[in-house]
């Protein structure tokens, strides 16, 4: 998937979760895990809008982690949700998934990111030990 299409599959998935938001019954402990979900669910794809304009593989790094962050942080409130009855699980499966998703394709992208940050020298020395194995 290239950065483009990530972008906009953060960003789609972010107005996914401005619409559940306001699907929420309106009580006061909805609104209120409602607010959470929100800020965290946005935050998706803003960070990773900043990362992708990044000016160093260290900074491009430091935002994926924020996005991970966030992501986690996304689906957390999306269990709390379900959990408590404010939305029928069934409802909230596909958002769960593309947040799960997401979150993998991030993790990969700060493994693979840290890797292409370390020196030739030392990724040839641990390729050799890995292979003698």
């Amino acid at each position: 998937m290239s950065p483009a299409e990530f972008k906009r599959r953060t960003f789609d998935y972010g107005a996914r979760i401005v619409r559940l938001v306001q699907a929420l019954p309106k009580i006061d402990a909805a609104r209120d895990l409602g607010r959470q979900l929100l800020r965290s669910g946005t935050s998706v794809g803003a960070n990773y809008r900043a990362a992708s304009r990044a000016r160093s593989k260290a900074e491009f790094v430091a935002k994926l982690g924020i996005v991970e962050e966030e992501c986690d942080e996304t689906l957390y409130w999306l269990e709390m949700l379900t959990e408590l009855g404010f939305i029928k699980p069934k409802r909230l499966e596909s958002l769960h998934t593309e947040g799960s998703e997401i979150l993998a394709m991030v993790v990969s992208s700060i493994t693979t990111a840290r890797q292409r940050a370390k020196p030739l020298r030392v990724r040839r020395k641990t390729a050799k030990l890995s292979n003698s194995k």
